[in-house]
């Protein structure tokens, strides 16, 4: 039976060679929608890689940018991935022989993550128990129209694969800090939109608890300073996205009380 591979992208020419060469001897179409990167990602994926179905779309969230690219795949077995994931040796056999079966036990799998930050690989502090589902017949699936933190919606049970997914995740603090600030914003939206409420003391105490949480409870402070930075980060994020969310209700009662703020 034949595999479509789907990602999403934007400016990936960082990550993508690494996982489309990991994967072109195991899938039969590999179907790209890209949110008009301004790096190389269109001429790499179109120029190097035959099998490569590229299309461009506006992002207007995660869970319709999923969903798109689903919805353009030739084969009934999709593998999802983004593009800084790529499956180990143990991994690919597994999809291989879930997929070449007549009767698969599943229509969804989940796999199993390897997360590395930089040189590191993190095990704990909730990074070293991932399970996310990534290969699935896709009739039985669709993503949520979340803009961010989507999550697949099936009514299936999953099985769990062989192998695992090496994922990873930031390339610098830099980097990192600016997908925590992309992330936040959008969470904020989202939040926002949903009618979510907030208040200053959810604001100042939700960050102190998430560094235990992540950093303790969790065990973090087993991955050494590395743990520490991520339970650092985590509530940095926390209170991103719970102070950007304050300040649009605060916009939007200001505005409601005295006409749009120019």
């Amino acid at each position: 039976m034949a595999l479509s591979l789907a990602i999403i992208t934007h400016n990936e020419e960082e990550n993508i060679i690494r996982l489309l060469d990991s994967l072109t001897d195991i899938v039969d179409e590999i179907v790209i929608v890209d949110s008009f990167s301004t790096d190389n990602t269109k001429e790499i994926c179109t120029k190097q890689y035959p099998q490569v179905r590229f299309f461009e779309k506006k992002f207007n969230g995660y869970g319709e940018q999923k969903n798109h690219a689903l919805n353009l795949c030739s084969h009934e077995w999709v593998l999802f991935l983004d593009a800084d994931e790529v499956p180990d040796v143990d991994l690919k056999r597994s999809i291989q022989e879930v997929v070449s079966s007549a009767n698969p036990v599943f229509n969804v799998y989940k796999v199993r993550y390897n997360n590395h930050l930089g040189i590191h690989l993190i095990r704990f502090g909730g990074w070293g128990s991932v399970f996310r589902e990534r290969l699935f017949r896709k009739q039985y699936v669709r993503y949520s129209d979340d803009k961010v933190h989507e999550f697949l919606i099936t009514g299936q049970k999953a099985g769990i694969l062989e192998g695992k997914l090496d994922h990873y995740t930031y390339k610098s603090i830099q980097h990192h800090v600016t997908k925590i600030n992309k992330y936040s914003d959008m969470m904020a939206e989202k939040m926002f939109e949903k009618g979510k409420k907030i208040n200053r003391f959810k604001i100042i105490a939700s960050p102190l608890f998430e560094f235990i949480k992540v950093f303790i409870f969790k065990l973090g402070f087993l991955d050494g300073f590395p743990g520490f930075y991520i339970a650092k980060t985590m509530s940095y994020y926390t209170f991103l996205k719970y102070i950007k969310l304050y300040e649009k209700i605060r916009l939007a009662e200001i505005e409601k009380k005295y006409g749009k703020i120019l």
